[in-house]
């Protein structure tokens, strides 16, 4: 599966977005090894904090079918209004997910636009530097 593709489908998915304080609706595409993908929107909460990000949606619904191994990631979001929406990155909670379940050297994170072509790609390990996970509690 291309960027663009995965984008796609995180624009997709960013439709179904539950914004109704912040209105900054977000989507994810999840490439997984096996080649399956998993979609997820942002769902927000009157209690703020209940309120799930569309890439943790993304992983937790891979996670919960049984898929814990994970390629890549397409992220779009951005204000309900904008007519071109501008490069967004997962936010700490998300990368710290992503970080349970990738590898940080080699798991990709692709923050693209509505603009076809016009994306981001670094991995988790550039937005996570020194990150925390399971290794670390390995000994």
């Amino acid at each position: 599966m291309t960027d663009q593709e995965l984008i796609d489908l995180a624009l997709q998915a960013r439709e179904l977005a539950y914004a109704p304080y912040s209105h900054h609706k977000v989507g994810a595409a999840l490439l997984c090894k096996n080649g399956k993908t998993y979609t997820g929107c942002n769902i927000e909460n009157a209690g703020y904090s209940p309120t799930n990000c569309a890439e943790r949606t993304a992983v937790f619904k891979a996670v919960s079918e049984g898929v814990k191994e994970f390629e890549a990631i397409a992220v779009v979001g951005g204000l309900d209004t904008a007519e071109n929406l501008p490069i967004c990155a997962p936010c700490g909670v998300c990368r710290q997910v992503l970080m349970e379940f990738c590898d940080p050297k080699t798991f990709r994170i692709i923050m693209g636009t509505n603009v076809p072509g016009n994306c981001v790609v670094k991995t988790l390990e550039e937005l996570l530097p020194r990150g925390f996970g399971p290794a670390a509690l390995e000994g």
